[in-house]
């Protein structure tokens, strides 16, 4: 099997492993639904007292929060893809077997990973979306080209998340356990994604820092470019550059670590 195919496989079956939990799904896509509710309930509120807050007008931030909870699972802002089973493997040892096989473990991860985002956004993004676009007056544009424009947002948000949680996740060759490293960066998710509120209403200092952050790839900027708010390709540039640093980072502490199972191995 060629290299390609072999990865291809490897994103079909992360696709595939993910499906079979039909009812954690359900279960996924009521909780994104509840979640979505309560938030744009809060948003109209915010934005009746504060109207175009952030450079949003109510209809573009009702937008912001249901386009959120669809992303909510496919960019992993808190976790939950493949970095608690690497840290396990980690942990046990058997990580030895994967450095020791034909194939890449940087993007074997991340094939499997890509097939793990695409389910969700199919499986959990679709239905909450529509609900919030059935109920609520949002402002999501008719034109497929700013579709097109967002997915490949999306799938460049997917790519620099792995790439954290790739580094995360390699953290638990020097620690005990890796679990504290992956609640720090799961809180970081939360509050620099735009997961909670989008980071254009942060002020000051605060709101250029949080923006210039790797996780406002995530959520914050594939909405912005669905919504018309976002300079296209400087906002594929920034996401990008975020995606090559981390990924390199990660293939440079992979290396890291790599050597030093081999010579605990020896």
């Amino acid at each position: 099997m060629g290299t390609g195919r072999l990865y291809a496989a490897v994103a079909v079956g992360g696709f595939r492993r993910y499906a079979t939990y039909r009812t954690a799904t359900a279960a996924g896509v009521f909780t994104n639904t509840v979640f979505g509710l309560i938030l744009a309930y809060i948003f109209i509120a915010l934005w009746d007292d504060r109207p175009h807050l952030g450079g949003y007008d109510q209809a573009q931030a009702l937008s912001y929060v249901w386009l959120g909870q669809a992303l909510l699972m496919v960019v992993a802002v808190m976790g939950g893809g493949f970095e608690d089973e690497l840290i396990e493997r980690i942990r046990t040892g058997d990580i030895a077997i994967d450095l020791y096989r034909p194939a890449d473990l940087q993007l074997w991860w991340l094939a499997q990973d890509a097939g793990r985002a695409l389910f969700h956004l199919l499986g959990r993004g679709v239905v909450p979306l529509a609900f919030g676009a059935l109920f609520f007056d949002l402002a999501l544009p008719a034109d497929p080209l700013a579709w097109i424009a967002f997915l490949v947002a999306v799938a460049l948000g997917a790519v620099v998340s792995f790439a954290l949680r790739f580094l995360v996740a390699l953290c638990a060759f020097w620690l005990l356990d890796g679990a504290g490293v992956a609640q720090l960066a799961w809180i970081a998710g939360i509050f620099c994604s735009g997961m909670l509120l989008p980071l254009n209403v942060f002020p000051g200092v605060l709101g250029e820092v949080v923006r210039a952050l790797p996780w406002s790839s995530l959520i914050q900027a594939p909405v912005d470019v669905l919504l018309g708010t976002a300079d296209v390709p400087r906002t594929y540039l920034f996401q990008a550059a975020w995606a090559a640093a981390l990924l390199a980072a990660g293939r440079l502490v992979q290396s890291a670590a790599t050597r030093r199972v081999v010579v605990q191995g020896g």
